[in-house]
């Protein structure tokens, strides 16, 4: 039996078997109550809207955050600070006679702070002395600047 024959003989057979299952079995009434179901339109349920959340609250929430760590920092500081103890460095002090950084770090996030020629001097500084600099050597000023005899 070649393929022609095989197809000539099952077509009609599958054919009645689908209009049984189609018609008689309530699969194609089932189809269409589905299709109207989709096409009809879906009932509009209002819900009440959430409100936004305050700005105020976020910042809020943000300033305690911060508040939070920053004692937890001082506290871990404090505690270590207690754990070196006191005399770990036979009662010497190590940062005697020192003065602290002029200005305060920067905070995360700012912008860097202005750089210049002078930007890591301290403002209290004196320099060099350039007071005598037209004195001793003013009258060869004009010879070694190469303008004048």
């Amino acid at each position: 039996m070649n393929k022609a024959e095989l197809k000539q003989l099952l077509k009609p057979l599958i054919k009645e078997c689908i209009k049984e299952v189609i018609f008689e079995d309530g699969v194609l009434s089932g189809v269409v109550s589905e299709v109207a179901k989709g096409l009809g339109g879906a009932p509009l349920v209002e819900a009440a809207a959430t409100p936004p959340l305050a700005e105020n609250n976020f910042d809020e929430m943000k300033q305690q955050s911060l508040i939070k760590q920053k004692k937890k920092l001082n506290n871990h500081r404090q505690q270590l600070m207690k754990e070196m103890g006191r005399d770990a460095y036979n009662g010497v002090n190590l940062f005697e006679g020192t003065t602290p950084l002029s200005g305060a770090p920067p905070k995360p996030g700012a912008a860097p702070a202005p750089q210049g020629p002078l930007a890591g001097v301290a403002p209290t500084d004196a320099g060099v002395d350039i007071s005598n600099l037209f004195g001793a050597a003013g009258r060869n000023w004009k010879t070694l600047a190469g303008s004048g005899k």
